[in-house]
């Protein structure tokens, strides 16, 4: 599995890598900017990522506008719907109207709040069966 992982702070890439590590190849982004290029270069590439984690709160481009991007990059290369990369937002942001924005406007998978720990992490994987 081909892993993006995308957060400002260092410590929680580290932390989500160490959890995400076993299951494949995680790539880091310190913004969104960096992740919107990665999943750019994947696309073009021919080898998109199976699994994306976004942060919400990141300098030159946020998560939610980082998501709108991926996913409009995702159906210009014809992946849409059950073909769309699973995409957790993970954030401390945990207000209606970032949880509604996340879903509805930028069609996330799903909304781990932070502290973001292995086992939260594990199980909303499992849920949406990223991982066994």
């Amino acid at each position: 599995m081909k892993i993006l992982i995308a957060d400002d702070e260092a410590h929680n890439r580290v932390l989500l890598q160490g959890v995400l590590e076993p299951y494949g190849a995680c790539d880091q982004a310190v913004n969104g900017r960096e992740a919107v290029d990665a999943v750019r270069f994947a696309l073009e590439d021919g080898t998109p990522y199976d699994l994306i984690c976004l942060d919400i709160m990141m300098p030159e481009l946020d998560g939610q506008d980082a998501l709108a991007e991926i996913r409009e990059m995702e159906r210009e290369h014809g992946l849409g719907g059950a073909h769309q990369t699973p995409i957790f937002m993970i954030s401390a942001l945990d207000t209606e109207e970032q949880v509604v924005r996340a879903f509805f406007q930028g069609g996330c998978t799903d909304y781990i709040t932070k502290p973001a720990s292995r086992e939260k992490v594990l199980t909303k994987l499992r849920e949406h069966r990223v991982i066994e």
